[in-house]
């Protein structure tokens, strides 16, 4: 005969072991039910779509959309040189002199563009079109229009063309690159070397740098590291919503893995003023700065001749506290107050001149793009 502890430890055991098996079950059930949601949700695009979810899954699907309003960008530009073959020849300088023989010399170029109007407006750079005598632009069907140029922004290194087509045109819109992020996924699509619609895809890899690309100095670039070659230039950069949250400029020559792209802020401010005034107004105030020693405001090192510093009678040794009343630390904060300015305001800096303090009443002035 058993003992009572026996007899009611074996019950015990089939229920203990039951019960395992039931928990067993119903992990795997979960696990296999969360998989195949995560299957059907990976091949059911329309279903992510109408949530409001695109995924790096759906790029080809961005693609399709946007790309029939990038175009590709022909140039020709023509500048006159002087061919001395024969210079010091006494017999060709008695008929040319020193300056020699003139001859037009003509270069091509390539860039991308997106049209941002029905009607035929279209963004790129200014450097794809810079001293261009003929401006031709290919759409993705590959009708060719000659383009004329409403406007550039020399120091954005933007312009706008306009093509006259027969019908409506596909358009981009622009997106928000104040809300976009580092790790966020961005594709871009131009012509590289002539291949023409190239996509390709990375994510933004900072936001706000400061870049010198020849004679231009931009203080807040979007970095990629989608690639960006030569012929991209112009083209868009967009979200996975197909929105432009930047044009692509700038690769670094040195570097995998580095491009920069003009954020959609800039674009659209300056697309506006462009197609409505035909220039970019830009405020400026003239001076040369670096950080102060202790850290409170910024230090003048430097006064533009007839500037609106010099017109208010800055001076290099002169620390800027306050620009209308807002603390400055650093330069960029000096820098940044400027651009929010407008021209022809004025604003009241708080100065410090010889270890005394001053206001300086100070008309923002307008350093305006140089025509084409």
């Amino acid at each position: 005969m058993k003992a009572p502890a026996e007899r009611l430890a074996k019950p015990f055991i089939i229920l203990l072991v039951k019960s395992l098996l039931m928990i067993l079950l119903v992990v795997v059930g979960l696990h296999w039910s969360s998989n195949r949601q995560h299957l059907i949700a990976l091949g059911n695009k329309p279903a992510l779509a109408e949530q409001g979810y695109i995924r790096p899954a759906n790029i080809s699907a961005v693609v399709k959309q946007t790309a029939p309003a990038v175009v590709k960008i022909e140039t020709v530009v023509q500048s006159q040189v002087q061919l001395t073959p024969f210079l010091n020849d006494p017999f060709f300088r008695q008929f040319f002199g020193m300056q020699g023989i003139p001859r037009t010399q003509v270069q091509t170029g390539l860039g991308s563009g997106f049209i941002v109007s029905e009607d035929g407006y279209i963004v790129t750079n200014y450097h794809v079109i810079e001293g261009a005598s003929q401006i031709q632009v290919t759409l993705a069907t590959n009708k060719q229009y000659q383009a004329k140029v409403v406007g550039f922004d020399q120091e954005s290194d933007l312009a706008v063309l306009k093509i006259n087509p027969a019908g409506p045109l596909p358009t981009l819109k622009f997106g928000s690159s104040e809300s976009i992020e580092a790790g966020d996924w961005v594709i871009a699509i131009g012509n590289p070397y002539g291949l023409d619609h190239t996509v390709t895809v990375g994510v933004i890899s900072a936001k706000g740098r400061p870049v010198n690309v020849g004679d231009r100095r931009f203080r807040n670039l979007l970095q990629t590291d989608a690639s960006i070659n030569p012929g991209n230039s112009g083209g868009p950069l967009l979200n996975l919503n197909g929105e432009v949250v930047g044009v692509n400029t700038a690769v670094n020559a040195g570097a995998q893995g580095i491009g920069f792209a003009i954020p959609s802020s800039t674009v659209k401010s300056v697309y506006n003023q462009l197609i409505t005034k035909g220039t970019v107004a830009h405020p400026y105030l003239g001076v040369n700065i670096q950080p102060a020693a202790d850290q409170r405001g910024v230090t003048v090192v430097g006064v533009v001749p007839d500037s609106p510093a010099m017109a208010a009678g800055l001076k290099p040794g002169d620390i800027i506290l306050q620009f209308n009343g807002k603390l400055l630390t650093t330069p960029q904060e000096l820098i940044d107050s400027v651009d929010q300015s407008r021209p022809g305001q004025k604003v009241t800096l708080l100065v410090v001149r010889s270890g005394q303090s001053r206001e300086v009443q100070v008309i923002i002035g307008d350093k305006s793009s140089k025509k084409i």
